[in-house]
């Protein structure tokens, strides 16, 4: 699939086509891919080499020539500028990402529009602040430089990302009637947080250094950044497409999101019938868990981006999703109307538990305030008398298919990774064991010696990883150190919470954070595809600690979100690596990013349940606000943590989630071992982790968006980037940074001016646009009396 340049254009030549070219064969690519071997003692980091773009691009390849091997180690990276800047983006970021946590779509905030948005104060502050005296140079030490702008990224990108903790806070007030102090909740938030840093931290010679873990979501934000701190004038035009774009869609969103909510979906199928149900449930999807959106048209940004642009995905991991989102469609319909797990005694979207009393007319909840005692364990007797809780069928495939996801990952890892995998789990050899307690005197002694590396994996590090040897490491005492406090904070959160988790459970979820962390942290570190898991892991809880559903939500806390948060730090990680920011800035603006994320996202959680707190608890929520993300959390505290044997265990209704597993463990072996075979065959694309995780992603929240999503994705991959290569190179990165940068701050000032996120929301007249009667694209209308 060659890239060729079409000459005329009249945008310049713009930064090189490799980074398009190679992550349409990389960022996708599901299988390992090959790359020679360096030396990274000798490799050469000058710029300008030839690259032939007619050829496969190897890891080797795009990280070479889509980002420059040159650094200049005298640009000041902490200055006033970038912290003032630095701090006011996470404070931004933080509160941001909690009203995001509360929205009908998982939505995060792109790191583009965070590193576009401190480029223009960044460049306004260095021409704006005089630069007389002592004073004057310490405000302004300068043109904003790359390393300054690395660095605010990283911070605000640290603070932006929602705290798994607030699932415990939001479920524990929404179902258990459990305000926790703020300051036992602010420091649950940071020892989980803290947790996964440590742990990745540690880890970091096997998710960040090497060639192989590219991280490609980095490549196009840091070629983004060169080309933005180019003094050239024909940067210009670019700043200005991107301003533009966002000042448009920063209006725009005014309408989809308040005025005229009819355009977050448009569907002509509901609109033809809008008395049937199962055209709801196959064409609706403009309001959360209402349908699976096919052929639906929204224009509302918010939801088609969601924070993962469509714009960003090459045309084959969008041929990859769509082949999922198919199979997910058939998959739903399939299961509701063949009424398998009396799928139509309960709503067809759903994250809620219901009781078995249910009626197709009426889905009723399960009223685990009866069966929960005031300890925190299930009441038997209770549950006796109540029945067993019942899932929606869409939320049964979920878990499942999200079980079989991580048993394929599994395996998946160590079939095509084993060099990785092994380094990952070495210490845990009896002979590094010996070792590391031998040493550590001499380690105690010079504390800021560098560890030393792996023989075997120097070969395959990243040659940007060369450039940042000229700085001083981050010991691995300063992760370790992160790593014992966390443990130490979480012992005492778990007691003085009163969470009934022991502390042995406690450790056992640290270690099943770990596992997982290696496996998922490295496939999304090849893939891309950030895999989302956590029921695995309140599965695991549940079967350790059976009948308490307060103690899985802790142990989930401390395993999945030690998974998440450490995703997060090797991706930041291998950013500053490849903008070859020095290791100690990077650790220092990711520890003040997320310390000042964790107190904006508690002061917006609290203030949005306050206001909102009807709305969330119910079973569609609007197309403002939901609480399925609370809602899904408390249910799999209750069924796994709770009841794991009466519901999952072999011969219980869902029997299948944990079965499963083994379906998961042996899918990936045919592929492997025919390619073993046919090497020619191109069964290295076929990457079973990545069909799983798209199979069930139609579970939950506004689902209207999804066709648009690939509209504008093929439009921008296929059609732009063949027929216009160059405006493609030039501006789409910019064009998604804008229109997520717009989208985001109209939605800030909304949520707290008309939508309620600090108090009443001020609704919006209606009338053909704004319907109060069914769902908002016309979808259904429960006939009123006398029709």
């Amino acid at each position: 699939m060659a890239m060729t340049t079409k000459s005329g254009d009249g945008d310049g030549d713009g930064p090189t086509p490799a980074i398009h070219q190679a992550t349409s064969n990389i960022s996708s690519e599901p299988a390992k891919v090959k790359f020679e071997p360096i030396d990274i003692e000798t490799v050469d980091v000058s710029s300008g080499a030839s690259y032939d773009l007619t050829k496969p691009a190897t890891e080797f390849d795009v990280i070479t020539h889509s980002i420059h091997l040159q650094d200049d180690p005298n640009l000041p990276a902490i200055t006033f500028r970038s912290m003032f800047i630095g701090l006011g983006l996470s404070i931004f970021g933080g509160v941001l990402s909690g009203i995001y946590y509360f929205k009908p779509q998982a939505i995060s905030i792109p790191t583009a529009f965070i590193a576009i948005i401190a480029f223009l104060l960044g460049e306004a502050m260095a021409l704006g602040i005089p630069r007389k005296g002592r004073i004057g140079r310490f405000l302004n030490p300068g043109p904003f430089n790359i390393k300054e702008h690395l660095a605010i990224t990283i911070m605000a990108n640290s603070a932006s990302g929602a705290a798994l903790g607030l699932e415990i806070v939001s479920t524990q007030r929404l179902y258990y009637n459990n305000r926790v102090s703020l300051a036992l909740t602010f420091f649950m938030l940071i020892s989980s947080q803290f947790l996964g840093y440590g742990m990745a931290g540690l880890m970091r010679r096997t998710m960040v250094y090497p060639s192989a873990m590219l991280w490609p979501a980095n490549l196009p934000i840091n070629s983004m950044l060169e080309s933005l701190h180019r003094r050239e004038a024909s940067n210009r035009k670019p700043l200005r497409v991107f301003i533009y774009v966002a000042m448009g869609i920063f209006v725009w969103e005014l309408f989809p999101q308040w005025i005229c909510p009819l355009l977050t979906g448009v569907s002509i199928f509901c609109l033809s019938n809008r008395s049937s149900r199962v055209f709801t449930n196959l064409f609706g999807g403009a309001e959360g868990n209402e349908g699976l959106g096919l052929f639906s048209l929204c224009f509302d940004w918010q939801y088609i981006s969601g924070g993962l642009s469509p714009l960003y995905f090459p045309v084959s991991s969008l041929i990859s999703q769509g082949i999922g989102i198919c199979c997910c469609i058939v998959l739903f319909c399939g299961v509701y109307y063949q009424n398998i797990w009396d799928a139509q005694r309960y709503p067809f979207l759903s994250q809620l538990i219901f009781s078995n009393t249910s009626t197709p007319e009426e889905a009723v909840q399960w009223n685990q305030t009866a069966a929960i005692g005031p300890d925190g364990k299930i009441d038997m007797s209770a549950v006796e008398l109540l029945g067993l809780p019942a899932f929606a069928s869409s939320n049964v495939l979920n878990v499942l298919l999200t079980n079989m996801c991580i048993a394929a990952a599994v395996v998946h890892l160590v079939l095509w990774y084993p060099t990785e995998t092994k380094v990952a789990f070495a210490f845990l050899h009896p002979k590094n064991l010996f070792n590391a307690a031998r040493n550590l005197p001499s380690r105690l002694r010079h504390p800021l010696a560098s560890s030393s590396e792996p023989d075997e994996m120097k070969p395959h590090y990243d040659p940007h990883y060369v450039l940042i040897q000229k700085y001083k490491p981050c010991p691995d005492w300063w992760y370790g150190i992160i790593l014992v406090l966390s443990l130490a904070v979480g012992l005492v959160i778990i007691y003085q919470s009163n969470s009934g988790l022991p502390w042995w459970a406690f450790f056992i979820s640290c270690i099943v954070g770990y596992s997982l962390l290696v496996v998922l942290g490295s496939l999304q570190g090849i893939t891309g595809v950030p895999f989302t898991i956590q029921s695995i892991v309140q599965m695991i809880g549940g079967y350790l600690r059976p009948g308490y559903p307060v103690a899985n939500m802790y142990f989930s806390l401390y395993g999945y979100n030690a998974l998440l948060q450490g995703k997060l730090l090797a991706q930041d990680l291998k950013f500053g690596q490849y903008g070859h920011l020095a290791p100690r800035v990077t650790f220092s603006m990711q520890m003040i990013g997320t310390l000042v994320g964790a107190v904006f996202n508690l002061i917006m959680a609290n203030s949005i349940i306050d206001n909102q707190f009807d709305i969330l608890r119910s079973v569609q929520g609007t197309n403002i606000w939901s609480g399925w993300q609370a809602q899904q959390f408390n249910a799999q505290s209750v069924t796994f943590g709770g009841l794991p044997h009466e519901l999952f265990s072999v011969g219980g209704k869902y029997q299948w989630v944990p079965l499963s597993m083994l379906l998961g463990f042996l899918a990936p072996l045919p592929g492997y071992l025919a390619h073993r075979k046919w090497p020619k065959l191109g069964m290295h694309h076929v990457n079973t982790p990545i069909i799983f995780f798209y199979m069930c992603y139609l579970n939950v929240g506004i689902n209207s968006s999804i066709m648009m999503f690939f509209i504008m994705g093929f439009t921008s991959q296929w059609f732009v980037r063949r027929r216009y290569p160059n405006i493609f190179v030039r501006y789409n990165y910019l064009v998604s940074a804008a229109l997520d940068g717009g989208t985001s701050i109209m939605v800030f000032i909304l949520s707290f001016a008309v939508l309620g996120a600090s108090g009443a929301a001020v609704k919006f007249p209606n009338y053909w646009g704004k319907t109060d009667t069914g769902f908002v694209d016309y979808c259904f209308k429960t006939p009123s009396k006398g029709e």
